[in-house]
C-alpha cells in the first residue's frame, strides 16, 4: 500500500481505544493516524466486531494460545490493513464531478499540493487526465504506538514466568512486524534496553537490497537531546529512525512528560538547526552495522496544543517541520475516533477549569484529565463504600512490589487496601492521614477506562459489565466547543473555516509556557525541604524557562501572518510570565 501522504497532519493514538479503528476511518482520505496496540483484549473485540461487519472470516485466538498477544495483534493489524486496501480500490473507481468520498478525498486536501491544483483545475473545466488524478490517490499511513514503559513479564499457567520475548511490548512489537503493514511503530514513554535489543531481530526493520524499508520506527521525543542519544542506540545496531517526533512536555493529551523547563520553541530551534547534523551522524553509524545503499529519508515532526492554522503553517514553514500532528480536537470528530455519547458531551461543552493534570495514573507520571468523567464518579463511589481501588484485570500497569512478591498496580483494589491498612498503622493527624489517603486513592485503572468507551461506542460487550470512562484529552481542547465534521477540522487545520469558540487563545507557545510555570509552582509548593542538589534541578528548571521566554521575544518578530495587536499581547504575556518567575516564592533555594 502506497502511504507517502499528501496531508500536513496525522492523527496520533489517542489513549488505549480512541483511535483503536481510526485508519478504517480516515485513512482513505490520505489521513495518516496511529492505532495503539497495547490492549490486546479490545483489540480483539474489535477485531471480532469487524469480521461480523464485513462478513469476513473470524477464528478467535484464546488468551491460552501460544504467543496469543502477537497473533491477535497481527490478525487485527492484518484486518485494518485489507479493510483501508479494498476501501481504496473503491474510492479509485469512483466517478469524478459529483458528490462522492472521490471529492471528498480532494477536497481535504491542502490546497499546496499540486495534485489538489490539478483537481481544482479539472472543476473548473479544464482538461486533466483523470487516471492520473486517481493514480494519485494515496492511503494515509496505519501507524501503530507502543508505550515502551508497559512491559510487563507475563506468567503460564502455573504461574511461571514465560521467556521475555512474550513480554508485553516485545510481543506487541512482533505482532506489529508480522503483520502486512508496510508503516511505522511510535515508540514512546521511555526507554526500553530489552524491547531496543529485540527489534534488530525482526528483517522488516531492516533495508532490502534497495534501501528501502518495510517496517519504520517513529520515536517520540521531548528534546533533542534525547533523539540523539535514542537515535544512536539504534543507529548502532543498524536500525534507522525514520523520524522523530516531538511532543510538548505539558501541552499534549495523556500522560504528561515534563522537560526541565526546556519549552517547545527552542527545542524545534535546535532540531531546525541541527537537524542535517544529526541524519548525517546516525547515518554513519548505520552503515557501519548494516548495508544501507542510501540514506533513507528522515522526518522531523511536533504535536502538542497546536491550534489554528497560522500555527499550522508556522511550524512547517519556520521551523521546516515535516508535518504536524493535531490529537485532542479529533477526539470532537466522530468520523474519526471512537468517544461514547455521554463522554463526547461532556468534551463539548467542557469549561476551561475542567481540563487538568491529575494524579491517577499508576505510572506515577502527571496524567491530563477531564472532570466529572463516569471514571471519576466510579472512583469517587468505591471510596465512599470504603472499597477504593478497581479489580485489576489486564495486569498492563503492574509494578509495585512493596507488599506482594507478584507486582501489582498502584490503582487495584488489593494495593490500596494494603497500603491504606499501612498507613492506618501509623498513627498520623487527621490531616496528615488525609493528605496520604488522597494520595493512594487517586490512583485510577487505565487499562479498563480508556477501552471502555470504544466498547460503548460499538455495542460491544464490556469487559466484567467494567462501564466507566477515562479520558484523556489536552488542555488545548478547552479552545473547541461541540462536535464536527471530518472536514470541518481539516478545513480548520489549513485555515479554510475558523471553528475555536470564543475563548480568548494565547499563541500555543504561551500556552505551554504557562502550563509549565504552573508546574513548577507545584513542585515549588510540594517541595517544603530542598536539598542542595534538589535546589540546584530547580534553578536549572527555572533558567530554563526565562531562556525559553527570552528566545520567544526574539521570535515574535517571525509571526508575519499575525496581527500587531497579537503580537503586542505575546510580549506582554513573555513580560508577565518573566514577573512571575522573578516573585520571591519562585526562588528554589536549599533547606536541608
Amino acid at each position: 500500500m502506497n502511504t507517502t501522504t499528501l496531508h500536513h497532519f496525522h492523527i496520533p493514538v489517542l489513549g488505549l481505544g480512541y483511535t483503536i479503528d481510526t485508519p478504517a476511518k480516515v485513512a482513505r482520505f490520505g489521513i495518516s493516524s496511529v492505532i495503539s496496540i497495547t490492549d490486546d483484549v479490545v483489540i480483539e473485540s474489535m477485531r471480532a466486531h469487524y469480521s461480523k461487519l464485513l462478513d469476513h472470516p473470524y477464528e478467535p485466538i484464546s488468551e491460552r494460545a501460544e504467543d496469543h498477544r502477537a497473533r491477535r495483534i497481527t490478525s487485527y493489524l492484518d484486518l485494518i490493513h485489507e479493510m483501508v486496501e479494498r476501501q481504496m480500490t473503491t474510492l479509485r473507481a469512483l466517478p469524478f464531478f459529483e458528490d462522492n468520498e472521490l471529492s471528498k478525498y480532494f477536497e481535504l486536501l491542502p490546497d499546496d499540493v499540486p495534485v489538489k491544483q490539478l483537481y481544482l483545475k479539472m472543476m473548473d473545466g479544464e482538461p486533466v487526465d483523470q487516471d492520473y488524478l486517481r493514480s494519485q490517490l494515496v492511503a494515509g499511513a496505519i501507524d501503530v504506538n507502543i508505550m515502551c514503559k508497559v512491559d510487563n513479564l507475563r506468567t503460564d499457567a502455573n504461574g511461571d514466568l514465560l521467556p521475555e520475548k512474550y513480554s508485553d511490548a516485545i510481543a506487541a512489537l512482533r505482532g506489529f512486524a508480522d503483520s502486512k503493514l508496510s508503516s511505522s511503530v511510535v515508540l514512546s514513554a521511555g526507554y526500553n534496553p530489552r524491547l531496543y535489543n529485540y527489534v534488530e531481530q525482526l528483517p522488516d526493520f531492516l533495508p532490502d537490497e534497495e534501501g528501502k524499508l518495510k517496517k519504520k520506527i517513529i520515536l517520540k521525543v521531548s528534546d533533542y537531546r534525547s533523539a540523539l542519544i535514542q537515535g544512536k542506540l539504534f543507529a548502532k545496531k543498524g536500525i534507522w529512525i525514520s523520524e522523530f517526533r516531538i511532543e510538548s512536555g505539558l501541552n499534549c493529551g495523556g500522560h504528561a512528560f515534563a522537560t526541565d523547563g526546556l519549552l517547545l520553541g527552542p527545542i524545534l530551534e535546535e532540531f531546525r538547526t541541527k537537524r542535517a547534523d544529526l541524519a548525517a551522524e546516525l547515518f554513519a553509524l548505520c552503515s557501519a552495522a548494516k548495508n544501507y545503499p542510501v540514506q533513507p529519508p528522515q522526518l522531523i515532526t511536533v504535536q502538542g496544543g497546536i491550534g489554528t492554522a497560522h500555527e499550522q503553517e508556522f511550524l512547517l514553514e519556520y521551523y521546516a517541520m515535516d508535518a504536524t500532528g493535531w490529537g485532542s480536537p479529533f477526539l470532537l470528530v466522530p468520523e474519526a475516533t471512537n468517544v461514547d455519547a455521554e463522554t463526547l458531551q461532556q468534551l463539548a461543552t467542557a469549561k476551561q477549569e475542567d481540563y487538568y493534570v491529575s494524579d491517577a495514573s499508576p505510572l506515577g507520571v502527571p496524567f491530563n484529565n477531564l472532570r466529572n468523567t463516569s471514571s471519576e464518579r466510579q472512583r469517587e463511589t468505591r471510596i465512599a463504600k470504603n472499597r477504593p481501588g478497581s479489580p485489576c484485570y489486564k495486569k498492563f500497569l503492574v509494578t509495585d512490589t512493596q507488599f506482594t512478591k507478584t507486582p501489582i498496580c498502584t490503582a487495584s483494589r488489593e494495593y490500596q487496601h494494603l497500603k491504606i491498612k499501612e498507613l492506618e498503622s501509623q498513627h498520623l493527624s487527621e490531616e496528615e492521614y488525609k493528605a496520604a489517603f488522597e494520595k493512594i486513592v487517586v490512583k485510577d485503572c487505565l487499562c479498563e477506562g480508556l477501552t471502555t468507551s470504544v466498547l460503548i461506542n460499538n455495542e460491544l460487550p464490556l469487559n466484567h459489565n467494567l462501564s466507566a470512562v477515562t479520558i484523556c484529552p489536552g488542555p488545548n481542547l478547552a479552545y473547541f466547543s461541540g462536535t464536527f465534521s471530518l472536514a470541518e477540522m481539516v478545513n480548520h487545520i489549513y485555515g479554510r473555516v475558523n471553528i475555536l469558540n470564543k475563548l480568548y487563545r494565547p499563541n500555543m507557545f504561551i500556552n505551554e509556557l504557562h502550563l509549565y510555570i504552573d508546574y513548577f509552582k507545584k513542585k515549588l509548593a510540594t517541595s517544603s525541604s530542598l536539598t542542595a542538589q534538589q535546589a540546584k534541578s530547580l534553578q536549572t528548571f527555572k533558567k530554563n524557562l526565562l531562556s525559553g521566554i527570552e528566545y520567544y521575544k526574539q521570535l515574535a518578530e517571525q509571526f508575519k501572518k499575525e496581527s500587531n495587536e497579537y503580537i503586542a499581547q505575546m510580549r506582554a504575556e513573555l513580560d508577565n510570565a518573566v514577573m512571575t518567575l522573578n516573585l520571591p516564592s519562585f526562588n528554589p533555594c536549599p533547606t536541608v
